[in-house]
């Protein structure tokens, strides 16, 4: 087994901290993104209920619409519940 000098042992502690103050962000981002099969949270799109200006949900290519037009739908890239009139940032127009 080889010694190690104060320096080496310093640098490998350091590391070692490093990857633990880490960790944490790490698991925790890969964890949200892992959420609902891939789908992004709400709060990571700044989802909303209303829409912003004449974007919305309803006009959206990733908008899956619910039993009604009024109802609540689904999205392709945002998880949970979503209003015909919502909006988020991952907002696509419906090309013509």
């Amino acid at each position: 087994m080889k010694s190690m000098n104060r320096r080496e042992w310093l640098k490998s502690t350091g590391k070692i901290a490093a990857a633990a103050a880490v960790a944490p962000l790490v698991f925790s981002s890969m964890a949200e993104a892992g959420t609902a099969g891939g789908l992004q949270s709400k709060s990571s799109v700044s989802y909303q209920d209303h829409p912003s200006g004449k974007d919305m949900c309803s006009n959206c290519a990733h908008f899956v619409p619910g039993a009604s037009p009024s109802a609540d739908g689904a999205c392709k890239v945002v998880a949970g519940k979503i209003s015909p009139h919502g909006y988020c940032f991952a907002y696509t127009p419906i090309s013509s």
